[in-house]
């Protein structure tokens, strides 16, 4: 969702110290056939047209999530199973184009007051969905009693008194929300937004059953109370162990889904994901294949190995209200003191690209900013940067010293390792230490601003840079680093004046990009792919969406 990312994909480099090699040499893999007993690349028996007789998927979600409540999560092990249960105005397909969800269509004269028609659809207790009960979550999500961290999503897209609501200074029935029937919803904006409907299948403007969330309360998603309209309804959730999915018969498109049963692990280390895998335990893995054995993996694996493009951004997020990181002079130092070539060369070799701008280059738009200081070579970067440690006072004897915080995982901690040597090796008197916490614990720590500086992960929600640039606008829900410049928030209000046309708003968010690399309140180390494993009897995933917007419903598992 943006979704905060749980995972992602490195391994050691070789050229830091030598304290870094702990875990150097990968685990070869020592079978090479699958629970079959065929060769775990062999595709040549697999029919997509023949389906098995038991229609069930085992899935590594990489970590326990915090909730199910889609007003109340910003992470993306937690979309990947509310987008299973709810759905939107708007889904996705497989290749990530927005095709009609509950609305089977939509339209505006002024992309500023948008109809939706909603189509016949129930909840899975065979309740109506109706244009009230979006009207009921969106206020939900806005509430301040909600305390949703993603409650500036309606804002970010103008939606009229969204932010007032947020800032206690309206009503929640003012929000520009309306059923103006049981099955037509209007939505009033203060400002054009044309890519509005791309941003509505997000999970935090998920509908919700009124009924059920009023009468259960926190209680509302657990397994015997929920009501979902989605392709799947939650059957077990066993904190820590799994989560059990099975088919809702209410589901509008039942007909078309083919799996009945998915099964979610919260598996959070790589190579545990990739033994399980072999096993025959799991059927598709996270998306963070362990550095250290991805070559052995393409070479016995063949193509159930997956490289798919992504729309997320690898960063250190500064607390800028915090010493010694209110100073951008010491943020500046250590963006340009870290070798991202270094990183990129032999610490991930999976196809990830350096990152010198937050929008990931994937993104629609052509948003591409360049700073000087990236076409230097890294003595010059490096030279520059003690200038400015220098003037920001640290020395020998008085070094830079600070906190890295970062989600339990080997490979978080991998990349973490390797940045504080590659920073002590650059600067000299910098002292960097490492703390680690479980991934619910992590966010809270983050949503408080309890910490220095803290590993992050950045998805779109959508498919255009405001969906990255929004989170760093001042006030937004999902700027824990309290970055506020006035001049950035500027340049991000034009994006969406009246008038603006498509290639204004290209160079707008250049412009904005350019704002970050001036205040640095982010440093920006890549920018990600999806590598994973999948079974080569689970057909339907295309790898062609760079949301990462899979679903269950579009899958289904061949004889094998």
């Amino acid at each position: 969702m943006s979704r905060l990312s749980s995972l992602m994909h490195l391994a050691l480099p070789t050229a830091v110290a030598s304290a870094l090699l702990l875990t150097a040499c990968g685990n070869n893999p020592t079978n090479t056939t699958d629970t079959q007993g065929n060769a775990s690349s062999d595709t040549s028996n697999i029919d997509p047209n023949v389906l098995a007789d038991t229609q069930a998927i085992t899935i590594n979600n990489g970590a326990e999530v915090e909730s199910l409540d889609p007003h109340k999560i910003s992470g993306v092990p937690e979309a990947n199973l509310v987008r299973q249960m709810l759905v939107g105005l708007t889904t996705t397909d497989p290749d990530g184009k927005t095709i009609p969800g509950m609305a089977s269509a939509w339209s505006s004269e002024d992309n500023k007051v948008w109809t939706f028609k909603l189509r016949d659809a129930k909840w899975s207790n065979g309740d109506a969905v109706t244009a009230n009960d979006f009207v009921y979550s969106f206020r939900r999500v806005v509430d301040p009693a909600t305390a949703s961290p993603y409650a500036s999503y309606l804002a970010d897209v103008k939606v009229i008194n969204a932010q007032d609501i947020i800032d206690g200074k309206a009503k929640i029935d003012s929000l520009g929300v309306t059923a103006i029937d049981d099955k037509t919803l209007q939505i009033s904006l203060s400002e054009p937004v044309p890519y509005l409907p791309d941003t509505l299948f997000h999970s935090s403007v998920a509908p919700v059953h009124q009924k059920t969330v009023e009468t259960f309360d926190t209680k509302w998603t657990d397994p015997n109370n929920i009501v979902v309209n989605g392709a799947y309804k939650l059957k077990e959730w066993k904190v820590n162990d799994k989560v059990v999915l099975e088919r809702n018969s209410n589901y509008y498109d039942n007909d078309n889904t083919k799996i009945d049963t998915a099964t979610f692990l919260p598996i959070p280390e790589a190579t545990t994901d990739v033994a399980r895998y072999k096993a025959g335990e799991i059927d598709m893995t996270e998306k963070s294949l362990p550095p250290e054995q991805f070559n052995q993996l393409k070479a016995e694996f063949g193509s159930q190995v997956h490289i798919s493009p992504s729309l997320c951004t690898y960063y250190y997020e500064f607390n800028t209200v915090k010493p010694p990181f209110n100073d951008v002079r010491v943020r500046r130092a250590l963006a340009l003191a870290l070798d991202r070539n270094t990183i990129m060369d032999k610490v991930l070799a999976q196809g990830q690209t350096p990152a010198y701008q937050f929008t990931p280059p994937a993104t629609n738009g052509n948003v591409k900013f360049s700073p000087d200081w990236e076409t230097w070579d890294q003595d010059k970067r490096v030279q520059e940067a003690k200038k400015l440690l220098a003037e920001a006072g640290y020395s020998d004897g008085n070094p830079l010293t600070f906190e890295l915080l970062y989600n339990t995982s080997e490979n978080h901690k991998k990349i973490a390792v390797a940045a504080a040597s590659l920073w002590k090796e650059a600067l000299g008197p910098v002292d960097v230490t490492l703390t680690n916490q479980e991934w619910k614990t992590y966010l809270d720590a983050r949503r408080e601003g309890n910490y220095q500086v803290a590993r992050a992960g950045w998805c779109g929600d959508y498919n255009e840079a405001s969906t990255f640039l929004n989170i760093l606008k001042s006030g937004n829900t999902n700027n824990h680093g309290k970055y506020s410049s006035q001049t950035f928030d500027n340049i991000m209000t034009k994006t969406l004046a009246s008038g603006v046309n498509d290639a204004d708003r290209t160079q707008l968010y250049n412009q904005a990009e350019a704002q970050l690399d001036t205040d640095m309140p982010l440093l920006q180390v890549y920018h990600y792919v999806n590598p994973r494993m999948i079974k080569p009897y689970v057909i339907g995933f295309t790898g062609n969406d760079a949301l990462d917007n899979w679903q269950i419903k579009d899958m289904s598992i061949a004889k094998h």
